[in-house]
Formats: C-alpha cells, sequence, structure tokens
C-alpha cells in the first residue's frame, strides 16, 4: 500500500512539471520585455494582454472540475443489489431503474445506461472518467498536462479564453518585438545583453503562437458545433443511435452554452455557461436521417 501512495505522490508532483515551465517561460518572457527591452511605448498594451492571459491560466489551472452530483449515486439498496447481481443483463435493469428519474437522453455504443464502477455513479450525459485526475467530469473535454487539470464543464470557457489571450500575447510580443529582431541580423543593433533577449523573444513567441493557433482553431470550431473533443473523436449515442450533431442547439445558440447569454462578460475569466453541467439541450434523433430534427429542452423526450 505504502508505495503505492508514493508512486501517486511523485506522479501528481511530476504532473505539475509543464505547468511550472510555462511559469517560467512567462515570467522570463515579463522580464525580458519589461526590465531588458523596457519598451515603454508598448507597455500599456503589454500588461493588459499579460494580466489577462495570467487570469485566465490561473482560473483553468485551479477551477475544480465538476463531478456527478448524488442524484446519480445508486440508493443503497439498488447498490447492494447491482454489486451482488453477476448478470450484466440484470445490472442493467437496475440501472434502468434508477434512471427513470434522471435527466439521461445518451447512452453506451451497445445501448446501455452509462455507468461508472470506478466512481460508482450514474454518468449524466457528456459526463467521462478522467484516469488522470480519477474522477468523473461533467462535460469533459479533455485532461491538458499544460494545465494539470481536466478541462470540462466548469473551466473550459477559462480554457478557450487561456488559448485566446495566450495567443494574442504571443502574437503582440513577436510584432512588437520583430523590428528589433531585424535589427539584430542586420547588425544594426547596439552591443548589450539584450540583444538575445530580442532573439530568444521573437521565436519563444513565434513558436508558440504557431502552436497555439491551431488548437485555437480547432476549439473554436468545437464550441461552435457545441463538441466535445471527446465527442468530435467519437459521436454521443442517443437512444436512437449516434448522432455527432446532438447536442448542437445553431451556432449561436452554441456559442451561449460556452459563453452565457451576457455578452459583456465573454471575455471575462468568470464563469457565465449555460446550465448545470448534468443535462443539455438536446436534438430528437431520428432512425430515417431524410426525417427533419427538432431541437429539445432536457425533459422533452420520452423516458419510455
Amino acid at each position: 500500500m505504502a508505495p503505492t501512495h508514493v508512486l501517486r505522490c511523485c506522479q501528481r508532483g511530476l504532473a505539475w512539471i509543464p505547468v511550472i515551465f510555462i511559469a517560467l517561460v512567462v515570467c522570463w518572457s515579463y522580464y525580458a520585455y519589461v526590465v531588458e527591452l523596457c519598451l515603454f511605448v508598448y507597455l500599456a498594451v503589454f500588461h493588459v494582454s499579460f494580466i489577462m492571459f495570467v487570469w485566465s491560466y490561473w482560473k483553468t489551472i485551479f477551477t475544480r472540475p465538476s463531478t456527478p452530483s448524488k442524484e446519480f449515486c445508486l440508493p443503497k439498496s439498488e447498490k447492494e443489489q447491482y454489486e451482488k447481481e453477476q448478470r450484466p443483463e440484470t445490472q442493467q435493469e437496475i440501472l434502468k431503474r434508477v434512471a427513470t428519474s434522471l435527466p439521461l437522453y445518451t447512452r453506451t455504443g451497445a445501448g446501455a445506461i452509462r455507468y461508472c464502477d470506478r466512481c460508482q455513479v450514474i454518468k449524466p450525459d457528456r459526463c467521462h472518467h478522467c484516469s488522470a485526475c480519477d474522477v468523473c467530469v461533467l462535460k469533459m473535454d479533455h485532461h491538458c498536462p499544460w494545465v494539470n487539470n481536466c478541462v470540462g464543464f466548469s473551466n473550459y470557457k477559462f480554457f478557450i479564453l487561456f488559448l485566446t489571450y495566450s495567443l494574442g500575447y504571443c502574437l503582440f510580443i513577436a510584432a512588437s518585438v520583430l523590428q528589433y529582431f531585424i535589427k539584430f541580423w542586420t547588425s544594426d543593433l547596439p552591443e548589450s545583453h539584450a540583444k538575445f533577449h530580442v532573439l530568444f523573444l521573437f521565436f519563444v513567441a513565434a513558436m508558440f503562437c504557431i502552436s497555439i493557433l491551431s488548437l485555437f482553431t480547432y476549439h473554436l470550431w468545437l464550441v461552435g458545433k457545441n463538441r466535445s473533443t471527446i465527442e468530435a473523436f467519437r459521436a454521443a449515442v442517443f437512444r436512437n443511435g449516434p448522432d455527432k450533431n446532438g447536442f448542437s442547439l445553431g451556432f449561436s445558440k452554441n456559442i451561449a452554452q460556452v459563453f452565457g447569454d451576457q455578452k459583456l462578460y465573454w471575455l471575462l475569466p468568470v464563469f457565465t455557461s449555460q446550465g448545470d453541467g448534468f443535462s443539455f439541450p438536446t436534438r430528437l434523433v431520428t432512425v430515417d436521417p431524410e426525417q427533419p430534427t427538432e431541437c429539445l429542452q432536457p425533459g422533452g423526450l420520452d423516458k419510455g
């Protein structure tokens, strides 16, 4: 037991290495730009982008993932029956009885109720178990090593803003340092140790710009489709079959699902996402693809 506990502690400690690396790079970029280069003309804009970037990054890291509430746990009697029962068919009957009072519209690929044996909860729609965090995460998107946290319902908006402001931060640094970078290569830059900060600032900012841009555009596409990364690779399965657009309500409503109704707060790292993370507006999935689909609020589907 002791070696396992020590191993887990070591794994948790090592998981912070990517975050520490990013923090050190950001601290160095601040020192190089503000102290070494001291570009007074750009300092106001630089500090605004820096604060918003750090704020959104902090919120993404330290916002705990939302987990299923107690209503998704099996009652004591049903739980005892479930654990004693060996036949999967009977276990499913137990889960179906409990699930009749829950807002569940998705199933496993085999059409069964989604149940997590590790957390011992019936999984709400769009909820998945994270092996790294060892919890079921509401509307889980992915586990990100660069924030050492699960990205899901509670912090997905913060993650999008983190990508937005980190991209803006890198673009601003690269653009404002470009003229000095050119002078460096043309030998017009005065001899000082700051010239090396110019060189590395531009290269690091450009490198991060390229890597963040692809991730940023991909997640904007996901927001517009109202899909998670998991759902993009494996379509959610409803009662009538899989549907990759099952949660799509139209572009504007999809945006509001993540950023909320009040546009004033869209660019601030404060929680404004719609819903409670346990149930989501969904479309009626039809067997015949030629038939039109319609948007329904949770509870609009027949529970039979």
